[in-house]
């Protein structure tokens, strides 16, 4: 910037030499110098000012339209938020094999109530009473009416009682938010999932944690938030498990038994398809433990991994198996069946007369007590123990339930002679319906040992070898020979090469002994048997056939059709595709033109 200076001497000397005053040149440069710095302030007033304004009006832009946002969203808790990575909260699902639903989160909130904030106490009980039917009127009143500061009413309602609540409009009715655990299938896989509850409860937010089943497994699993995008995948398959429950529920009622269970599984897997037990109950309102009474009596009981049953006659296959792979007979081998066996006190029989003498393959497929035990003796105690270790049927199963790690086989004090024999039959040795099914995946199989998972598997397991492939091969020839000529020709499926063995056994008192007229019958069945690829294990407790004038409790009547109905309704949902056998056309004759 050039100054122009006060007193320029050309205009000096010429006011001089005009005659005129110079000091009027000086303070006329004065003047206009300090109306141009009044300007330049000026103007720098006016930018700032503007600049001011314009930022004035963006906040309180901001801030009115923050406001509003608040004012059309629902009420909160405010969060605190920071920089970073997302951090995913809740419960993991739980899915089947092909992915779908079992069991989620869902939101919802529990009503509590601040007694010294309510307007009408009696009214706002009474209105409650109205909401929830449940709730006893009286105590609310009581409640609201004393020193209390804060009580639970329902720790989970729904949206519709929810605005209920709110209609009453009492200022004291308070609601904390809750994700609830939902089992959108009901009571299908309930024994599997087991339920969950509430932990560490507060106003505004609760934990889930498993209280039995897979829930409580694999709690620490569904419970980390690193594993929010992963649900927890199962073997089962929904589809095929409400199928099979259905058949049985249907198959308990036509028997007139009192609860059953049947389990579905792969025998190279070891994948449990599906595991149903009955009576069964819903998730979503999981019922509380029994107090008293026996623990069977109770809904919340798993038959087919806590019930511990002599299972009767399906325990011979192990002893002829046994004896085929130590070379002590093959299927022809004759063995003498008469008259019973005496043992001390004890005596063993047949429950019908067969022929002296008896085949192998013929005592599996009538069944002969006495042909059995005589297999047994010829195996002795030791490695018939040692044999039916190596099929898991003396130890806890691997299975991923809770309760499977406590159901241990129950075993004789002495393996005695006695126990020997009566063992090989299927009696004085009490396992699970899960370890039958292991058991028999392991002959179904070729001869490997299985261990039974409720995880997805990709491939098949590889076990310890228990027998040979041929001996597998044997015996189960034998066991389609109990479906085509034995004891189970009901479980004969068109379509589908059934193979397996019955097996009714008394049922045993809680108090020791045995009852006279009560039974647990029991088939395992293998298909298809040409090329084996699952195996079921159906049983009933106490079950009684009664179409025909005398009452028959034996599982060839009563578990062998309920188990043929259940693979005639799942063999398609399994993919096999029936095989049926050409028919022989008669009387008609090709001709040429």
């Amino acid at each position: 910037m050039i100054r122009t200076p006060l007193r320029p001497l050309a205009r000096i000397l010429d006011a001089r030499a005009k005659g005129e005053n110079p000091d009027a040149i000086e303070r006329e440069n004065l003047r206009l110098r300090h109306e141009e710095m009044r300007d330049r302030a000026r103007q720098r007033a006016e930018q700032r000012l503007l600049v001011l304004g314009a930022v004035f009006f963006c906040a309180f832009a901001v801030v009115g339209f923050r406001m509003g946002t608040l004012a059309n969203s629902e009420p909160e808790e405010p969060r605190t938020s920071v920089a970073g990575a997302a951090v995913a909260a809740g419960r993991g699902d739980i899915v089947d094999r092909s992915g779908r639903l079992l069991a989620t989160n869902l939101e919802t909130h529990a009503l509590y109530v601040h007694p010294h904030q309510l307007i009408d106490p009696d009214r706002a009980a009474d209105k409650l009473v109205e909401i929830f039917p449940d709730l006893d009127g009286d105590y609310l009143k009581r409640t609201f009416h004393s020193d209390a500061k804060f009580r639970w009413l329902k720790r989970r309602i729904s949206p519709e009682q929810q605005q209920a609540v709110m209609d009453i409009g009492e200022p004291g009715l308070l609601f904390g938010r809750r994700e609830m655990r939902l089992y959108p299938n009901g009571p299908v896989a309930s024994h599997i999932l087991g339920g969950a509850a509430f932990d560490n409860e507060g106003v505004t937010s609760a934990d889930i944690y498993g209280v039995a089943g897979v829930e409580a497994r694999f709690n620490d699993y569904l419970s980390d938030p690193q594993n929010a995008d992963h649900p927890l995948q199962l073997s089962i398959d929904l589809t095929i498990q409400a199928a099979v429950e259905q058949v049985l529920d249907s198959g308990i009622k036509l028997m007139s038994a009192k609860g059953g269970t049947a389990i579905l599984m792969d025998v190279h897997t070891g994948e449990v398809i599906a595991e149903a037990s009955l009576p069964d109950f819903d998730p979503n309102d999981r019922p509380p433990p029994p107090t008293e009474g026996h623990p069977e009596d109770s809904v919340l009981f798993n038959r087919g991994v806590q019930g511990r049953y002599e299972l009767g006659s399906t325990f011979k296959i192990f002893a002829v198996a046994q004896a085929l792979e130590l070379g002590l007979v093959t299927p022809d081998t004759k063995i003498d069946v008469r008259a019973p066996i005496r043992w001390g006190r004890f005596t063993i029989n047949d429950d019908h007369k067969y022929e002296p003498d008896m085949s192998v393959t013929r005592i599996i497929a009538k069944s002969s007590n006495i042909g059995t035990a005589r297999i047994a003796q010829m195996i002795g105690p030791e490695r018939q123990q040692a044999f039916l270790t190596s099929l898991g049927l003396t130890t806890p199963t691997s299975f991923e339930l809770p309760d499977a790690k406590i159901a241990a086989p129950l075993l004789p004090q002495r393996w005695s002679e006695l126990s020997m024999m009566t063992i090989s039959f299927g009696h004085g040795l009490a396992a699970s319906p899960l370890h039958l099914a292991a058991a028999y995946s392991t002959i179904a199989n070729g001869g490997t040992q299985i261990r039974p998972t409720l995880l997805r598997k990709d491939g098949p397991q590889h076990g310890t070898r228990v027998i040979s492939q041929r001996t597998a091969d044997r015996a189960l020839s034998m066991l389609r020979q109990v479906v085509t000529d034995g004891t189970a020709s009901m479980a004969e499926v068109e379509g589908y090469r059934v193979a397996g063995k019955t097996g009714t056994a008394d049922k045993a008192k809680p108090t020791g002994g045995y009852y006279d007229d009560r039974v647990i019958a029991t088939f395992a069945g293998v298909f298809p048997s040409d090329a084996p690829k699952y195996v079921l294990i159906t049983t009933l407790d106490e079950p009684s056939e009664t179409s025909g004038p005398m009452p028959r409790r034996t599982a060839g009547w009563t578990a062998v059709p309920t188990a043929a109905e259940i693979i005639r309704r799942v063999a398609p949902l399994l993919g096999l595709r029936p095989k049926i056998e050409p028919v022989q056309l008669v009387d008609v004759s090709l001709s040429a033109n």
